[in-house]
């Protein structure tokens, strides 16, 4: 069973210009694998809070998502500073 991904226009703007083509990858690996709790550890997720996750691209950048029943909603993408900055100005 796969989720629904959908992009924010925040995300689709954080996008780092020549990453395009993996975070559509790591997109598609999260459509397909996260409702899968033992294809988790390949995809690099973590929880942040209360239905936040992170999961990365590469060895340096994340994105940032909202998991609800079905959907993925991926609001933010960047690296390890980014994400912070990103996690302090949302709460």
């Amino acid at each position: 069973m796969s989720c629904a991904i959908e992009t924010t226009r925040r995300f689709r703007k954080s996008i780092p210009d020549g990453h395009h083509t993996e975070v559509v990858a790591a997109l598609n690996a999260m459509r397909d694998g996260f409702s899968q709790p033992h294809a988790h550890s390949g995809l690099s997720i973590r929880k942040l809070g209360k239905n936040l996750y992170e999961c990365r691209t590469g060895l340096a950048l994340r994105m940032v998502f909202e998991a609800r029943k079905g959907v993925l909603t991926f609001d933010f993408c960047g690296n390890h500073d980014q994400v912070q900055a990103y996690l302090r100005n949302r709460r």
